[in-house]
């Protein structure tokens, strides 16, 4: 930390407990701003277990610094260029704050989100990334953020001697869309169609984690068949991705007979989404308080094309696997130790590939998880992407039997009276925290509202937390595994743009 700055009492305690606790066993959750009178608020989310805490500060305007986290906490970098980005408020330690979501010029305005207040023009810096190495035979590389293949607008700078890539660096701002600023002002009803659009390939897990926030301000619970369609939807949705992700791979491997096979399996789920609600993406299902209705298909058909997907996924899972040239491209490839992993709190696929078992479905049960025999995905230490892809196999296994029970469970129910939503109240005030466990990790949601409006949503995506440790993923690769890493770390850069 620089000798110039001295910070007040307060933000040095904040920062020192926030440290203490991650020291603790604590994992970082993340760190949020939202503009206030007197200044801007630093929120912190720790997470142990069941049990999410914060700890919050104010950064007063006259003084528009704080200590940077990230001294202590790596996972904190990343967030603290964010802020910087849409608050102007700057984290002061080793790192250099490069521009991540918004470069902007000098003087210009920023987002400063839950002002709520007009916010004036703001300028774009598209100035290029610049590079940090020098030397004979070095070679900067920009990479996006337009790419071959359709692919999401994300802009890398690759730095290399020739093959070995030593330093890498990513900004996103290409694809943010500012939607924190669209949410103010919206009713819940309207918030929720937002949340699902903020990461579209996760739009079922954005809008439960929105919508449990919601709920939990309302205080009401949602009918037992509403969080079992909930669940449905979201293990559908996770088939869905994990897939995606063994497309991108086989691609990249030239694998064509594989590519079109898993490409027929993952049309099968989408289209399979698209006959129970009407979307290929589960988008509509979720409201607050519950779902919009029943599901578009009887159990018979459900378990019928349950049946059909499963059968065709498990055995060319199989042939792939016992493909050399396919596992070998990934073994060893994009190698994210333990301890990265540990230090960064590494989500859902990514982390369950190098030993975090942080699984929001377990640890904080939601929607109906807690009626049905989830399975702990078996952690694997070796971070690479051969890890990473078991994990997304294994989940896919459990998505099937978890999905099963579902179906069943509403089966029984609807032989009753079925109850599929509760109201909620028109004039909520409060703030509070939703969670669920997207296909790339737990997203979580601070929501706050105000006579029923939304005031401050923020939405934290597993792929922004994951992405942050992306360049740690190339210790000792080249420029050919660029292609399998990526794949295996299975973000969303909508997610992480915001």
């Amino acid at each position: 930390m620089s000798d110039t700055f001295v910070f007040s009492d307060e933000l040095t305690c904040f920062a020192t407990r926030v440290s203490e606790a991650v020291r603790k066993g604590a994992r970082f959750g993340g760190l949020f701003a939202t503009r206030e009178p007197s200044g801007t608020r630093l929120l912190v989310l720790l997470e142990e277990g069941a049990i999410i805490s914060t700890d919050s500060v104010v950064v007063q305007d006259a003084q528009p610094q704080y200590p940077a986290l990230s001294l202590e906490i790596p996972a904190a970098a990343w967030y603290e260029r964010e802020i910087h980005d849409l608050f102007g408020i700057e984290a002061i330690g080793p790192r250099r704050l490069d521009p991540l979501v918004l470069p902007t010029t000098t003087g210009s305005s920023r987002p400063r989100t839950g002002s709520g207040t007009t916010k004036g023009p703001i300028e774009i810096d598209p100035t290029p990334l610049s590079a940090h190495l020098r030397g004979e035979g070095v070679f900067t590389i920009p990479y996006g953020p337009v790419r071959s293949g359709v692919f999401e607008s994300i802009e890398y700078l690759v730095e290399t001697p020739g093959e070995d890539i030593l330093h890498l660096r990513a900004r996103v701002f290409h694809k943010h869309r500012g939607i924190e600023t669209r949410f103010e002002g919206m009713t819940p009803a309207d918030g929720v169609l937002l949340a699902e659009r903020y990461e579209g390939v996760a739009s079922v897990a954005h809008a439960v984690a929105f919508s449990s926030a919601v709920e939990q301000i309302a205080g009401v619970e949602i009918p037992e068949g509403a969080g079992l369609l909930r669940v449905l939807h979201a293990e559908l949705e996770r088939v869905a991705n994990h897939l995606e992700s063994v497309i991108r791979h086989c691609e990249a491997a030239g694998q064509a007979v594989a590519f079109a096979r898993f490409s027929l399996h993952k049309e099968r789920v989408q289209r399979l989404r698209a006959a129970i609600s009407g979307s290929r993406f589960g988008r509509g299902v979720v409201i607050p308080g519950g779902v919009s209705g029943p599901p578009g298909l009887g159990a018979s058909a459900l378990f019928s094309s349950i049946d059909q997907v499963e059968a065709g996924v498990r055995a060319d899972l199989r042939l792939l696997m016992a493909t050399p040239s396919f596992a070998d491209r990934l073994r060893g490839t994009g190698i994210v130790s333990p301890e990265v992993a540990r230090q960064f709190g590494a989500l859902g696929p990514v982390g369950r590939g190098s030993g975090q078992m942080a699984d929001a479905r377990i640890d904080r049960p939601y929607a109906a998880y807690s009626l049905l025999g989830l399975r702990s995905i078996e952690h694997r230490l070796q971070g690479d992407a051969l890890a990473r892809q078991r994990a997304r196999m294994d989940e896919i296994e459990g998505s099937f039997h978890i999905i099963r029970q579902a179906i069943d469970r509403m089966e029984h129910l609807r032989a009753g009276k079925m109850q599929w939503a509760v109201p909620v109240d028109l004039k909520l005030n409060g703030q509070s925290i939703g969670w669920a466990e997207a296909p790339q990790g737990e997203v979580l949601y601070i929501v706050q509202l105000e006579e029923g409006r939304l005031t401050r949503v923020k939405p934290r995506s597993a792929s922004f937390h994951n992405l942050a440790m992306f360049q740690a993923a190339f210790p000792k690769d080249v420029l050919t595994d660029f292609a399998f890493i990526e794949a295996s770390f299975g973000v969303s850069i909508a997610g992480v743009a915001g």
